[in-house]
């Protein structure tokens, strides 16, 4: 079931009612990457669907991963680098099923990201596991 974690007063909409969301009253949580923290917007844990902001502090580094299905990343500010290339502020990438990347952000980001499954990461702590 898609819902957003932390939203005010869902439990008294209907299956079929539009969800707005006032993203500031969410709150960010730590991702297993240290530096970059997320918002959920839209999750279902069934489906694997996520909608999130990511917030990137300088110098952070993502571990090599793999995109199970297409992902989605839209830059609202900073920029994310990899060894493909760079996606800045007002820019938009996507990656398509299979992908395998690094990815870095030098000087800081702030990104909203869709993914239909998890990441796979291939090195680093979480090696082997599927994780956002």
């Amino acid at each position: 079931m898609a819902r957003t974690p932390h939203l005010r007063g869902e439990e008294t909409l209907s299956e079929l009612a539009s969800r707005y969301v006032s993203v500031d009253q969410l709150p960010w949580k730590p991702t297993p990457t240290p530096g970059i923290d997320m918002k959920i917007l839209l999750e279902d844990k069934d489906s694997g669907l996520l909608t999130a902001l990511f917030r990137w502090q300088p110098g952070t580094a993502l571990d090599l991963h793999e995109h199970v299905e297409i992902e989605q990343t839209y830059v609202l500010e900073g920029s994310i680098v990899d060894d493909e290339g760079e996606v800045t502020a007002g820019n938009y990438v996507w990656r398509p099923k299979g992908n395998q990347h690094l990815a870095r952000s030098p000087d800081g980001a702030l990104v909203i990201s869709f993914f239909l499954k998890p990441n796979k990461f291939l090195t680093g702590k979480a090696a082997g596991q599927e994780l956002r």
